[in-house]
């Protein structure tokens, strides 16, 4: 059975990613509810009023309930009050690099109780879409760049792929004569955010599109930095996903934030009636509250995670969320 609703994956294949070079604050998509900035946006005061005004919560994970390894301060009571008050919640992250069982391992070990069906990943967007497409029955492979989850994702919809994290250590012969042999079944190379990536990689990645008839290029996401501790920020995705584009100049279809995929998945499967009860609440301007604003969510910036009260407040900064807040134990 499939895991999207009909038609979504249709609305998605139409949808190319921005130009890399603009991916901090360039819209996925054109939008009439996308909000342009005019001036200062207001902290939240009254937390009270917009928990009543909303049915849905949707987190982001890295930099919103935790960051690296550590759960953020006052969490664990705020998902529970929500929960009271009879709000359903969902955690949707760009981040790959585990399956959405992965991220359930996660969640529990940080203490949270969190169900698989309130997890969406990009690694399961990533799946889910080649599902939808039928990839498996064209009888080609996957070509993966990225970790674990994007591999344990699509094994549940029986995509065969090659790739991934046992490829860290191999280095392409490139004395004389040498080559980087691939397979010519790939028909589709997925980048998702891998700490191993190297230069074998990429040049099996840049031969399957570049000389494998309509092979597909999908990106996870586009996020220009990410958490891997909570000691600074680490490049994340759209460095992996640029080096793809920069030696195929092809553009990836995008799966993950701020493409409307998963809200559309959430919206669809739950019979939500109105867009406008859904509150996203995320660290990043360029991907979560975008997310939010190309799809009519209410929006809340926490600045727990990459995006500084100074940024959001600066004139360069054209996107501007409802409100913001600290971090989520504002909404006590």
């Amino acid at each position: 059975v499939s895991r999207w609703p009909n038609g979504i994956a249709g609305r998605l294949s139409a949808h190319r990613s921005p130009p890399l070079v603009h991916t901090r604050l360039s819209p996925a998509r054109p939008s009439s509810t996308a909000r342009v900035f005019m001036g200062s946006c207001s902290r939240l005061k009254d937390a009270a009023a917009l928990i009543d005004s909303v049915d849905v919560f949707i987190f982001d994970c890295d930099g919103v309930i935790w960051k690296g390894d550590t759960l953020i301060d006052g969490v664990s009571a705020i998902l529970d009050m929500l929960r009271a008050k009879g709000k359903k919640v969902f955690f949707v992250t760009n981040n790959s690099t585990k399956s959405r069982k992965g991220y359930k391992g996660k969640f529990t070990s940080l203490g949270l109780e969190v169900q698989p069906e309130e997890i969406f990943s990009s690694s399961f967007a990533a799946a889910a879409y080649m599902e939808q497409i039928k990839f498996k029955d064209s009888g080609k492979k996957a070509y993966v760049i990225g970790e674990t989850g994007i591999l344990e994702e699509l094994d549940l919809v029986g995509v065969p792929h090659l790739g991934g994290p046992h490829e860290k250590e191999l280095q392409p012969d490139m004395s004389a004569g040498g080559k980087v042999e691939h397979d010519h079944d790939v028909g589709a190379v997925i980048v998702g955010f891998d700490r191993y990536i190297n230069y074998h990689k990429i040049q099996y990645a840049q031969l399957c599109i570049n000389e494998n008839p309509g092979c597909l290029f999908v990106a996870t996401n586009l996020d220009a930095v990410t958490h891997l501790t909570d000691a600074q920020e680490w490049a994340g995705n759209g460095a992996m996903v640029g080096a793809i584009k920069g030696c195929t100049g092809k553009e990836p279809v995008l799966v993950g934030k701020p493409s409307p995929l998963m809200i559309d998945y959430i919206v669809d499967k739950y019979q939500i009636p109105s867009r406008d009860r859904i509150c996203m609440v995320g660290d990043r301007l360029d991907t979560d509250i975008l997310f939010g604003q190309n799809n009519g969510l209410k929006t809340i910036l926490t600045l727990s995670g990459v995006t500084t009260e100074a940024k959001l407040q600066s004139p360069e900064n054209k996107i501007s969320p409802d409100f913001y807040v600290g971090s989520i134990a504002e909404f006590a």
